[in-house]
């Protein structure tokens, strides 16, 4: 009987992670894997449990934390911390399954329509990925930024099945009742994002996943912004973050990953037809003025970069006689699209 009351017992331990210190307790007797179970079960989506962790405790002995030695059971007061091993950085791998995804569409509404670049087009494709999700059971979060004042989902998505639909004043998707979804299906690791606008609720919400530990995947093909550049410039940035930035055949086809999956020829007749631009490839490159000298062809490549960040139709015209040169960057109407400065070197 002793025994029984005592594996009761409960002690009580503080558990830090990261930069976060919670007190709780724990049974009398409780070794690693119990103690592991309370880390995750404090803090959650904060621990990537993909990494090396190590458990230590407080020892008021050497008056720092160490490693916790082989056998290690609670029988005391204790302060414990969780640990994650410096690693290299691991690439970001993309896998997508529909056991693992769930995707959140971003505030396409109907007071939205004049103003965002290509916004046909990325409704057109917004749809042919929420028909794919239903066939492949995938949850969609949809939301509404101000409803009231910006209006409800436009009427061309079909958000049958839908598993929330929320407003929103805040411009990340990521509120409470988004968060209370995603803890409802544990099995979630990827997002996918798309909808309006790239640079604010795209990038926040892409931003706030990627925080809690989630693999974001954004659609280009079905996101964008009111200026072409905001799109661009927020898409390469978010690429440095880690985000994924995938089209909606490319993410389609992941999830149903082969021939003989049931669900692969409806989801076939979905994408027969290719999916919409909207605005995101550019017209060949066509190069004016430009020798091969070291100095231009580094500085042809530099400005070929340049395009490729901002995806504009690029002409190029180099100007030599002058300190710092200038490389005069036109789009396909020779119209000035901007600069590239450098200093002449042989």
């Amino acid at each position: 009987m002793a025994d029984t009351h005592s594996s009761h017992q409960q002690v009580p331990v503080l558990f830090s992670f990261s930069v976060s210190s919670r007190p709780s307790s724990v049974p009398v007797g409780s070794g690693y894997e119990v103690l592991i179970q309370k880390f995750l079960s404090i803090f959650g989506r904060q621990i990537d449990v993909h990494r090396k962790l190590v458990l230590q405790y407080f020892s008021e002995e050497w008056g720092q934390y160490i490693d916790l030695p082989k056998g290690f059971v609670v029988s005391e007061k204790c302060r414990l911390r969780l640990v994650p091993l410096q690693m290299d950085q691991v690439p970001v791998l993309g896998n997508l399954s529909p056991a693992s995804t769930a995707f959140f569409c971003c505030d396409m509404q109907e007071r939205f329509r004049p103003a965002i670049k290509y916004f046909g087009d990325i409704i057109s494709v917004g749809q042919r990925l929420l028909q794919g999700a239903r066939l492949l059971g995938v949850p969609v979060l949809v939301s509404e930024q101000y409803p009231k004042g910006l209006g409800s989902t436009v009427q061309e998505l079909d958000l049958t099945g839908a598993k929330l639909v929320f407003p929103k004043t805040k411009f990340s998707m990521l509120l409470p009742e988004a968060e209370a979804v995603l803890a409802e299906t544990p099995g979630v690791r990827s997002v996918v994002l798309f909808g309006v606008e790239t640079h604010v609720c795209i990038q926040q919400t892409a931003l706030d996943l990627i925080g809690r530990g989630f693999e974001v995947h954004i659609v280009a093909d079905a996101t964008s912004s009111r200026s072409m550049m905001d799109r661009m410039f927020a898409l390469e940035r978010l690429a440095r973050t880690g985000t994924i930035i995938s089209t909606s055949e490319a993410v389609l086809l992941q999830l149903v990953a082969d021939k003989e999956h049931p669900k692969f020829k409806e989801i076939q007749n979905i994408i027969k037809a290719s999916a919409p631009e909207s605005g995101l490839l550019s017209k060949p490159v066509v190069e004016t003025d430009v020798s091969q000298s070291k100095t231009q062809r580094w500085l042809l490549l530099q400005a070929r970069a340049f395009g490729e960040l901002c995806i504009q139709h690029v002409i190029l015209r180099c100007v030599f006689n002058t300190s710092p040169s200038v490389a005069l960057i036109l789009n396909s109407s020779g119209q000035s699209r901007g600069h590239l400065l450098f200093t002449k070197h042989n």
